[in-house]
């Protein structure tokens, strides 16, 4: 009796080792992918964040789906679906395909307006962060009144900008404008300031400029700030001049800050349409239309109203600033930011 016992305790202390080196050996489970590891770790701030993606979403991807589709239409005013009285009338427009892009791509207007927005841009934040640079640096300084002359150049910034621009459009009016009237008392001629086609693109870059330097101003403010004193004392004593200084440590010690002022304000400046809109209006005639705001006079100001070639210009800004963000971005790698 011992014996048998003996013979089926050793014969399951078998099958038990034998079932271990099975799965030993077997293949082992899989393992979990990236985003299921991501949503089973961090499944609370997933949760958290979702609303704000569904938010989203709902309030940008189904405009861009819907302008996406209408730019490849020939969506108008005439053939939408529309109401009268109790009558509905349902949309008659026709898919198109690249139709529209190919027009606008071929056309002189497009190509026009984009050089003129690329002008704009370009200049408008040359200017500000060459401006907004001298500031920081001398605000960065111990110099009396320097809380009072922050709060003062930081004033542009709190202002609303259709208050802004409205002011600017009266200092610009030629008959009884401030400026006209300090140009008068030294004799010199009244300036057509909105009027004149080279002057109304001097005036709007001026009136960007001076909104858009408070905030490059005290983005860079805050880097020079980030920068260690050491080094600049360290740099003094070993007898570097104030651009020595200013090249090898200033630059470098901004680059972190710049790199990102400068594309967030790219960015604004190619789409800034209260400005333009407000000022002038893209004129005298089409001289400081840029493509933001000639995409909205196709939707609300021509008539028939032209809903596939706004749509089609929008669709073409996006893609523009896109391919700006990619090169950006690969340029700033190749010069060794992690960004």
């Amino acid at each position: 009796m011992a014996v048998h016992t003996s013979q089926s305790v050793v014969k399951a202390a078998g099958e038990n080792t034998a079932r271990g080196r099975s799965r030993g050996t077997g293949t082992p489970p899989p393992t979990p992918g990236r985003l299921r590891r991501a949503l089973s770790v961090h499944w609370y701030a997933w949760a958290m964040v979702a609303p704000v993606v569904v938010v989203i979403g709902v309030i940008i991807g189904y405009p861009l789906v819907r302008g996406i589709y209408l730019s490849m239409t020939d969506a108008d005013e005439r053939n939408v679906a529309r109401s009268i009285g109790v009558n509905e009338i349902p949309a008659t427009y026709e898919f198109v395909g690249a139709d529209n892009y190919v027009d606008a791509l071929t056309g002189s207007q497009f190509l026009g307006t984009l050089g003129w927005t690329l002008v704009w841009t370009v200049s408008c934040v040359s200017i500000t962060f060459v401006l907004g640079m001298s500031l920081a640096n001398i605000l960065n300084r111990r110099i009396a009144g320097r809380s009072a002359y922050r709060m003062a150049l930081i004033l542009p910034w709190a202002i609303p900008g259709f208050v802004s621009v409205f002011a600017w459009r009266f200092l610009y009016n030629e008959e009884r404008g401030l400026l006209n009237k300090v140009l008068g008392g030294a004799g010199i001629d009244a300036v057509p300031w909105l009027n004149d086609p080279t002057w109304a693109k001097f005036a709007v870059i001026a009136v960007n400029v001076w909104l858009g330097v408070p905030f490059m101003m005290v983005a860079l403010l805050g880097g020079l700030q980030s920068i260690p004193s050491e080094q600049y004392e360290a740099a003094e004593m070993d007898g570097a001049t104030a651009w020595q200084r200013f090249r090898h440590i200033t630059l470098p010690g901004l680059r972190p800050v710049s790199t990102t002022v400068v594309l967030l304000s790219t960015i604004w400046t190619f789409n800034m349409f209260p400005v333009i809109f407000l000022l002038t209006r893209g004129g005298p005639g089409e001289a400081t239309q840029i493509l933001v705001t000639q995409a909205y006079k196709f939707s609300f100001e021509i008539s028939p109203r032209d809903y596939a070639q706004s749509s089609t210009w929008g669709v073409l800004i996006l893609v523009l600033l896109m391919l700006f963000a990619v090169i950006y971005r690969r340029v700033l790698r190749s010069q060794g930011d992690n960004w």
